[in-house]
């Protein structure tokens, strides 16, 4: 487990890779979620018939020390706090152990590291943690990781099928394009329902579509209004209609057709709402060949900023040809908040062209109790 994983996001510092960049977070006021996801997912497993092992402490025993679990320590992170090095050597050691499935939280690093450990040789399932995570490898939320963990426990067969890696090509984003690149292959138990898709990123954009979405977000602005943008090509291409400029993977306010933060922190945009006597609505898209519209590289919108929204004023803007990428499968949310979550699922609008608007629906995990 990462237990660093996420770290990045709520302060606007688009991922939480390296030590620099994890302290950086820390300093900002960043919470750890890791572990409390990872719990999440391991919960459902209480009372099956189950052995969990890996390191000690933040690196998997303290997922598990509120839930009756037996968990067998193989060792420890070799440097405090962990690092990439302790990531890949538990892999290395779970190998050894001879599991029958490697379960790791984090995000597209975490994923790239665990490859390179084991490559295809166990199987894996990945508990959504990070920032980025545009890997086929992970599960849409915790509790869809916890169900799919629970079947295999009780003795239900799937299939082994063989996913990609991604994480962002760096060369391409020092040039301002946003592209996920394919690193290495693992291993998955295949649940079309609870594996998320890889990120389409290769798709061909319909610029012209864009725009007439674009155009109809435009003319449904007014000044009194509060209008919090978040990252994607589509976000992108409505701030350009404004004639403003966009920050790449991040959140910009604007307000009276001006943009007064750019790439907001949740402190910013919390800050900004409290200032702010009117209305407030949050503009999100869907993740093409994923549909995630939140908790994917916009976590600055918090499960207290969602709540103040208000879902009535959760804009969800795609083209159609992004809803086609989802081959009938529905949006996904994923706040770190269950209980919001459900509150979320069901029909929403989706803005997909000028004067257009289809009703598209909003999955969730079911929430025990």
């Amino acid at each position: 487990m990462n237990p660093y994983a996420g770290l990045g996001g709520s302060v606007a510092l688009k991922g939480s890779d390296g030590s620099h960049t994890r302290d950086q977070a820390m300093r900002l006021g960043a919470q750890p979620r890791a572990l409390d996801r990872m719990h999440r997912a391991l919960a459902p497993l209480q009372g099956a018939a189950v052995e969990l092992y890996g390191y000690a402490g933040d690196m998997g025993q303290a997922a598990v020390s509120e839930l009756t679990l037996p968990f067998h320590v193989i060792g420890a992170a070799a440097t405090n706090p962990s690092g990439d090095a302790d990531t890949r050597q538990l892999a290395v050691a779970l190998q050894a152990q001879g599991v029958d499935l490697i379960v790791f939280a984090g995000g597209d690093g975490t994923a790239r590291i665990v490859a390179d450990a084991i490559g295809t040789r166990v199987p894996v399932m990945g508990v959504p943690a990070g920032v980025k995570i545009h890997s086929g490898v992970y599960a849409i939320t915790p509790e869809a990781a916890g169900r799919v963990l629970l079947n295999l426990a009780q003795g239900h067969w799937a299939p082994l099928v063989d996913a990609e890696v991604r994480d962002i090509d760096e060369a391409a984003f020092r040039q301002g394009r946003v592209r996920a690149r394919h690193y290495a292959d693992m291993r998955v138990p295949l649940e079309d329902d609870a594996i998320q898709q890889v990120k389409n990123a290769g798709a061909a954009v319909d610029e012209l579509a864009q725009l007439d979405v674009a155009a109809e977000v435009v003319e449904r602005m007014d000044d009194d209004t509060l209008y919090l943008l978040g990252p994607g090509s589509t976000t992108r291409a409505v701030m350009s209609e404004l004639g403003l400029e966009a920050t790449l993977l991040g959140v910009d306010i604007v307000h009276s057709g001006q943009c007064i933060v750019a790439d907001a922190t949740e402190r910013d945009i919390l800050n900004a709402m409290a200032s702010h006597s009117g209305p407030t609505v949050m503009i999100v898209t869907a993740i093409g060949g994923q549909g995630h519209i939140l908790g994917r590289g916009n976590q600055q919108f918090s499960p207290q900023i969602v709540r103040q929204v208000a879902r009535q004023n959760l804009w969800v803007i795609a083209t159609t040809e992004k809803l086609k990428t989802l081959a009938g499968r529905p949006l996904w949310v994923d706040t770190n908040d269950p209980q919001l979550d459900m509150q979320l699922v069901g029909l929403m609008p989706v803005i997909c062209g000028y004067h257009q608007e289809v009703l598209y629906p909003v999955g969730g995990e079911h929430v025990a109790g």
